[in-house]
């Protein structure tokens, strides 16, 4: 049984472990639906191989944190607050085959 496997999902990618949670950019996966992403390497011990195969459990869509942008020029009444909370799915990994 693998120890752990380098997974992509969303353009980034993450060294994942059975049971472990992650946040990722919105999937298009309902929650509680399983899905399979892109195995890269899959690592034993000491020693990595290619492919394999990786099950993960959409657990929920959250939102992340509250981010402000705010810019301001001094002396010129120049002010503009802005921001953002990123769309995130919360993704469980259930099982890794070599």
């Amino acid at each position: 049984m693998p120890d752990y496997a380098v997974i992509a999902v969303g353009g980034k990618q993450y060294r994942v472990s059975e049971g472990e949670q992650l946040l990722v950019d919105r999937l298009s996966v309902d929650e509680g639906q399983t899905f399979a992403p892109s195995v890269l390497a899959v690592g034993e011990g000491t020693g990595i191989s290619d492919g394999g195969n990786v099950t993960a459990l959409v657990e929920e869509h959250v939102l992340g944190k509250k981010i402000v942008v705010f810019t301001y020029r001094a002396k010129k009444d120049s002010k503009k607050k802005r921001g953002h909370r990123s769309r995130l799915s919360r993704i469980r990994i259930e099982s890794i085959t070599a």
